[in-house]
């Protein structure tokens, strides 16, 4: 419908015209919402997966500092037997092995 002056057609045609561009930015917010959420929840389970590996790295340095201190304990031992069995060693002495 217009009017003698033609500006109701005008007037119409901006309100469409700025529906269309509120719709729009509702439906880009709307799907740029979506989207941060999503990004969100990605960089929350990155997180965690993070915290699970480091807690199991954790685990794995302690075992392995425990089995450091074993092997360091039995080189002890094993180098205190071998010195108390220097003085003793027929092969170190060179000794015969068998008496003639």
């Amino acid at each position: 419908v217009m009017s003698h002056s033609g500006t109701a057609v005008v007037r119409l045609s901006r309100r469409s015209e700025s529906s269309d561009d509120d719709e729009k930015k509702m439906k880009r917010r709307e799907k740029n919402r979506v989207a941060a959420q999503r990004s969100r929840k990605r960089q929350t389970q990155r997180a965690d997966e993070l915290h699970e590996a480091y807690e199991c790295l954790e685990q794995q340095n302690s075992l392995l500092k425990k089995e450091v201190q074993v092997l360091l304990e039995e080189q002890k031992r094993l180098a205190e037997a071998l010195q108390s069995h220097e003085p003793l060693c027929p092969v170190l002495n060179h000794e015969p092995l068998c008496p003639v």
